[in-house]
C-alpha cells in the first residue's frame, strides 16, 4: 500500500564553492595553470585580466575590441536548436555512447624497433630470422629475454609449425646478443655482465680479472665474499678493487641504456611557495608567475541584465539561453572565488608550518626539524586535517638552501633519555652519518648502530634502526661491504 507523509531531514550537504576548494587544493602550482585554461574553454564568461586593452580616450572603441573578441556574440547563439539535446548545454556533459576517437601520433623509433632495425643488416636465412624476430618480440624493457628458449621453440612450432632445434635457437640467440646496446637478450644478470665484459678489452688486467670473477664466481661477487675472490683468483687486493670498479661500470639494466629523447619523461618542478629572508625576516609569497588572473566578462553581465529587464517579451527558447547564461555566470563566480580561497588556505597552512619550524628555515639544518604531524598544523590553523593533508600532497617550497615538498616537513617524534622530544628525521640523520663514516671492510650491524644510537642517547631498538635503515634505501651491512 502507497502512503505519502511529510519528514524533515538535516543533512549536510557541500555547496558549489566546498566542492571547487576542496578539489583546488589538490592541485599544484605545476597544473593550476592547466586548471584555469581549461575552465576558461568550457565557461565562455570566464575571461583573463587585461584582455580588454582600454583606452580612456575613446571609451566606444573598449566596446568594439570586447565585441571583436566575442565574434559579436548575442543571446540568440545560445538559442537551443530542436536537434541539440538539453543535456548538452550541462555540465558533465558526456554520454557514455558518445565516440572519442584518440589520434594517434608518431614519436620515433622504440626500443624494440632499434632491435628490428639492427636485424636487417644480418645475414640470415628465412628460419633464422624468424627465430630472431620471436626472441626480440620477448625482450622487454629492461633488455633481458625473460622467456626459456625451449618455450619460443614450442610457440613458433605452435603458430607457425616450424621446427627447430635447440642448437639452431641457441646460435640465433648469441646473434641477437650481439646487438646494440651491449648485454641485450641476457636471460640473467650474469649473463647480462659477461656479455657487457666480452665486449671490452680484455688484455687489460682489470678487464679480465673482472670477467673471471663474473663468469667462474658470480655467487661470492654478489655475497662481497672478496676475501675467497682474492684466494681462488690469487689476486692481489688491488687487482679486485681495479675489477670491482671495472664491473661497477657494467649496465644491469641494457634497456635503460638506449635513451630516445621522445621517450623521455622529464619532471619539472615549480614550487608553490617562496620564501625569502630581507634583513633576517621571513617572506612568504605563492607562486603565481604561471596563473592568469581571473574575471567575469563584462559583455555576458550586461547580456544577462538587458534580457532580464525585458522579461515580458521573451520567448521560452530565450529565457532558457539567459537560465543557461546564468548558470555560467554562477559557475564563473564560485570558481574565481575558489582561487581566492585556496590562494587563503595555502597561505594560511604554509604561514603555520613556518612559525613551527621556525628555526629549520633559518639554515636547513635537518638536525633543528621539530616533531610534527598534520595533526599540529590543524589545530593551529582550525582547518581539517584532510584540508592540511592535501594542501601538503604534491606542494612544494622554495628556501634559499633547495626546494622541498611540503611533506618533507612532517615526521614523528620520539623522546631521548632526557625526555627532551626529537623528531625521527634527526636519527635518520644520525644514522646516515654514522654509516658514511663507518669502515667499509667492516660496516656497522643494525645492532652495532642501535648501541652507537643509545650512547647519543636516543634508546631505539634494532628493528627500529633496520627499519629507518630501509627508509633510507641503505642496504644491509653484508651488502655494504668493501675492499
Amino acid at each position: 500500500m502507497l502512503k505519502q507523509s511529510l519528514q524533515q531531514k538535516l543533512l549536510q550537504k557541500l555547496s558549489p564553492l566546498q566542492i571547487q576548494v576542496i578539489k583546488l587544493l589538490e592541485v599544484p602550482a605545476a597544473q593550476l595553470e592547466q586548471r584555469i585554461k581549461k575552465e576558461i574553454e568550457e565557461n565562455p564568461v570566464l575571461e583573463l585580466e587585461g584582455e580588454r586593452r582600454d583606452n580612456p580616450d575613446n571609451p566606444e572603441e573598449n566596446d568594439r575590441e570586447v565585441n571583436n573578441d566575442k565574434d559579436e556574440l548575442s543571446i540568440e547563439d545560445y538559442i537551443q536548436n530542436e536537434d541539440v539535446p538539453s543535456y548538452k548545454l550541462q555540465s558533465r556533459n558526456f554520454s557514455k555512447d558518445d565516440k572519442h576517437d584518440d589520434i594517434p601520433f608518431s614519436d620515433g623509433a622504440s626500443f624494440h624497433e632499434h632491435l628490428i632495425d639492427q636485424l636487417g643488416l644480418r645475414i640470415l636465412d628465412d628460419k633464422q630470422r624468424l627465430m630472431a624476430e620471436h626472441i626480440i618480440g620477448n625482450v622487454d624493457e629492461d633488455g633481458y629475454l625473460r622467456r626459456e628458449i625451449d618455450e619460443i621453440i614450442d610457440d613458433i612450432a605452435f603458430s607457425q609449425n616450424i621446427e627447430f632445434e635447440e642448437k639452431e635457437a641457441l646460435d640465433v640467440l648469441k646473434v641477437v646478443q650481439d646487438f646494440e646496446p651491449p648485454g641485450v637478450a641476457a636471460r640473467n644478470l650474469q649473463e647480462c655482465l659477461i656479455l657487457q665484459l666480452e665486449k671490452k678489452d680484455k688484455t687489460f688486467p682489470s678487464v679480465n680479472d673482472a670477467y673471471n670473477i663474473i663468469k667462474y664466481h658470480f655467487e661470492e661477487f654478489t655475497r662481497k665474499h672478496y676475501d675467497k675472490i682474492t684466494k681462488r683468483l690469487s689476486l692481489e687486493e688491488e687487482d679486485v678493487r681495479d675489477a670491482l670498479e671495472e664491473i661497477l661500470k657494467l649496465n644491469p639494466k641494457p634497456g635503460s641504456s638506449y635513451s630516445n629523447p621522445m621517450h623521455k619523461t622529464v619532471q619539472h618542478i615549480i614550487p608553490d611557495f617562496i620564501l625569502e629572508y630581507k634583513d633576517d625576516t621571513p617572506e612568504l609569497s605563492l607562486n603565481n608567475r604561471n596563473v592568469p588572473e581571473l574575471r567575469i566578462s563584462q559583455t555576458y553581465s550586461e547580456m544577462l541584465q538587458d534580457y532580464s529587464a525585458n522579461k515580458k517579451n521573451q520567448s521560452k527558447d530565450k529565457k532558457d539561453a539567459v537560465m543557461f547564461v546564468k548558470q555560467k555566470l554562477d559557475s564563473a563566480k564560485w570558481f574565481i572565488d575558489a582561487i581566492k580561497q585556496r590562494q587563503n588556505t595555502l597561505m594560511h597552512t604554509m604561514n603555520a608550518i613556518l612559525a613551527y619550524q621556525k628555526e629549520y628555515f633559518l639554515d636547513g639544518d635537518e638536525t633543528k626539524l621539530r616533531p610534527m604531524i598534520l595533526k599540529d598544523i590543524a589545530e593551529i590553523t582550525n582547518l581539517d586535517i584532510s584540508t592540511i593533508s592535501r594542501v601538503s600532497n604534491s606542494k612544494y617550497i622554495q628556501t634559499h638552501f633547495g626546494i622541498f615538498p611540503l611533506k618533507y616537513f612532517f615526521s614523528e617524534g620520539l623522546q631521548n633519555d632526557d625526555g627532551e622530544e626529537v623528531s625521527t628525521r634527526e636519527i635518520k640523520k644520525i644514522l646516515q652519518d654514522c654509516i658514511d663514516a663507518e669502515n667499509k671492510k667492516k660496516p656497522l650491524t643494525d645492532e652495532k648502530l642501535s648501541q652507537i644510537l643509545k650512547e647519543k642517547s636516543y634508546n631505539i631498538a634494532r628493528r627500529t634502526v633496520a627499519k629507518y635503515r630501509e627508509q633510507l634505501n641503505i642496504p644491509v651491512a653484508r651488502l655494504r661491504k668493501e675492499l
